[in-house]
């Protein structure tokens, strides 16, 4: 099946919003029922700020959404602090966040991370990425691919995530 990443656009929308249902709901059914579930995070909101910066992508895969995720460039300000440890550079990095993907979907996070390190790669950049310490599906995804554990950062609202650097 034919599978191209795109930049997502504003019609979009509500199959995006399905995606990151699907993943919430998988989420909460699989030990981590706080990152995003109560608050129905990713909204549309947040969804159409994506779009307008040009950070959000999707994997389309037999002509519908079988994923979403952001690569935000530049310095992300929830990572100035890291607790219980370090960033190993000081590298200008991508960010990855908001990776979700269909329940019947299998390998898009590879896909996603792969084209944020060539992304990253051709810029002379690394990547960085957080997560849960309840989604431990995106944590083995990470360490599988090389990224190594960094420290804990806050995002807003100062709730914890693990932080990852891909290995140099």
């Amino acid at each position: 099946m034919k599978e191209t990443i795109r930049l997502a656009e504003a019609r979009d929308v509500e199959e995006l919003l399905a995606v990151y249902k699907e993943a919430r709901e998988f989420m909460a059914q699989h030990g981590n029922p706080t990152q995003w579930y109560a608050s129905g995070y990713p909204g549309e909101a947040v969804l159409e700020e994506d779009i307008a910066l040009s950070r959000l992508y999707v994997i389309e895969r037999g002509g519908r959404i079988a994923a979403a995720f952001v690569i935000a460039e530049g310095e992300e300000p929830t990572y100035r602090v890291i607790e219980e440890g370090e960033w190993p550079t000081s590298r200008p990095y991508l960010t990855v966040h908001r990776l979700a993907s269909r329940t019947d979907e299998h390998g898009c996070a590879d896909a996603a991370l792969e084209h944020a390190e060539r992304t990253a790669a051709s810029r002379g950049m690394t990547v960085r990425a957080d997560t849960h310490a309840d989604n431990a599906p995106m944590r083995r995804i990470l360490e599988r691919r090389g990224y190594r554990y960094c420290g804990v950062i806050r995002v807003r609202g100062g709730s914890p995530r693990l932080a990852f650097e891909l290995r140099e």
